[in-house]
């Protein structure tokens, strides 16, 4: 893969998508076993071959179709007819875009080094106590074999080494891009150790990111946490859901059950004294299951649009309509779970609160992208109980933004699809749209407000949506 010179540049969620980090459904997924299931931050367990063939699939022809469309475009139906090596990062046919970039074909790539190699693969074992005949059998792999074992756990078909990484098809969690520079990670869970360790060892030795190694911004520690008692250790953890680049000045950070609130101190800091941002907001959500970062409650779709969780809004945490002892007792819940203060690199001592979440979306809108329309918000499940909270937990919020006003989601989110249709957005099926690409009946970059609808009986229990699984690369620049 060549090297470019403009490989990283992301400056808002919304500017129209060039370049991204993805990873297709592995092998790995279909062996996770209901009782590690939570263990490693799933739900449930899924079928594999519906994911892949029914589901992710859909995915990775739209994202070829707006961002490579040579990679695909006239080889739909031999695809379709069986080709299934397109997908596959191990084999000769696989796409191998560099605009849908996949990571285990990086992966694999730097451990075709020598030094690479054998620094990666003991770093592995030690995390996974492997014995030093693994550690020497795996060295005589190559690259290709090796990259495919580091993700999926599996020397072959029937004999798996160490546990997989089933999350890392959720690339946004691994790192941010934030202008143009390179935040990684710090894992809140044991079981994405690994993940963390492989994109580490990504953008600092893979020739695509090479110039960008001084761009590059690790997490350190708190100094000493490991003398501190159990509980006072002041975590540093943090995870790309909980990271929004909303302007070129202005980064949103997620305190969450994935996002500590000394990582966002600590990030802060760092983003100020390197001079990326001018402005970060801290947004504290409920450490709960349910949300897990800040993109499962709030994504953007345009300059003046957003799609959010009703439960953060104003009148949720007003209460307007509610009798004066449930606006006692829920405002005060509501208050003490949500929390936002804006920091300014200029004037630090003096920030800025907000009281919801909506107030701080609109500020955005209007102060950062100098939008003029008013700013309009989507409710998950069209702010209906019991579906707001049903299709939150289904990533209704969770959409990725191709372009402007064009985004993914998933099919099974029926009220917050009615919503957006109150809003005038077209509404289209993957499958359906894909044919029309194809037969040049509709231009991706003619395409306005619209949802995208993507198959999602499996990719749902995984718990992420398409914002998840992405990590955009390159962006155009929004004009404000």
């Amino acid at each position: 893969m060549a090297t470019n010179t403009n490989a990283l540049m992301v400056s808002s969620e919304i500017g129209t998508l060039k370049r991204l980090l993805v990873h297709s459904p592995d092998s790995g997924l279909g062996k996770v076993v209901p009782s590690k299931a939570q263990d490693w931050l799933f739900e449930d367990i899924v079928h594999l071959d519906t994911i892949r063939r029914k589901e992710y699939d859909y995915y990775t022809k739209i994202l070829l179709y707006f961002l490579d469309p040579g990679k695909i475009k006239g080889n739909l139906h031999t695809i379709d007819n069986g080709k299934r090596d397109f997908y596959k990062p191990d084999h000769a046919s696989f796409f191998r875009s560099d605009k849908v970039i996949e990571l285990q074909w990086l992966l694999g790539e730097i451990l075709e080094e020598h030094d690479i190699k054998l620094k990666l693969v003991a770093s592995v074992c030690a995390i996974e106590n492997c014995p030093h005949a693994t550690e020497q059998e795996l060295l005589k792999l190559s690259g290709t074999h090796l990259a495919k074992v580091f993700i999926t756990g599996s020397l072959n078909e029937d004999e798996m080494i160490f546990p997989p990484i089933p999350n890392f098809i959720f690339t946004r969690d691994i790192g941010i891009i934030i202008n143009d520079h390179v935040l990684l990670n710090k894992p809140a869970k044991k079981a994405r150790t690994r993940e963390s360790l492989l994109a580490k060892y990504i953008f600092f030795y893979h020739p695509f990111f090479k110039e960008y190694h001084d761009k590059v911004i690790e997490i350190p520690d708190t100094m000493h946490h490991f003398l501190l008692p159990k509980g006072d250790e002041k975590k540093v953890t943090l995870e790309g859901g909980d990271v929004m680049v909303v302007s070129k000045d202005h980064v949103l950070i997620g305190v969450s059950e994935r996002t500590s609130m000394e990582a966002a101190h600590r990030v802060t800091n760092i983003l100020f004294e390197k001079n990326i941002v001018k402005k970060v907001s801290i947004v504290k959500i409920p450490k709960k299951r349910d949300y897990m970062h800040i993109d499962t409650v709030f994504t953007q779709v345009k300059r003046n649009m957003w799609v959010m969780l009703g439960s953060f809004s104003r009148k949720a945490i007003k209460m307007e309509d509610a009798d004066a002892i449930q606006r006692i007792l829920e405002g005060h819940k509501k208050e003490d779970n949500l929390k936002i203060i804006q920091f300014r690199k200029k004037d630090i001592e003096n920030p800025k609160f907000f009281s919801n979440l909506e107030d701080l979306l609109i500020d955005i809108s209007e102060n950062d992208l100098k939008c003029e329309d008013k700013v309009k918000f989507v409710y998950s499940g069209n702010n209906q109980f019991p579906f707001d909270t049903r299709e939150q937990w289904t990533d209704s919020c969770n959409l990725l933004a191709l372009k402007e006003g064009v985004v993914l989601g998933y099919d099974r989110n029926d009220k917050t699809v009615e919503a957006f249709k109150e809003e005038g957005f077209n509404i289209i099926h993957a499958k359906e749209l894909i044919e029309k690409f194809e037969h040049d009946e509709i231009d991706p970059a003619k395409l306005k407000d619209t949802l995208i609808l993507m198959p999602s009986a499996e990719l749902s229990r995984a718990r992420g949506g398409f914002h998840c699984m992405s990590m955009p690369l390159l962006r155009e620049e929004v004009e404000s």
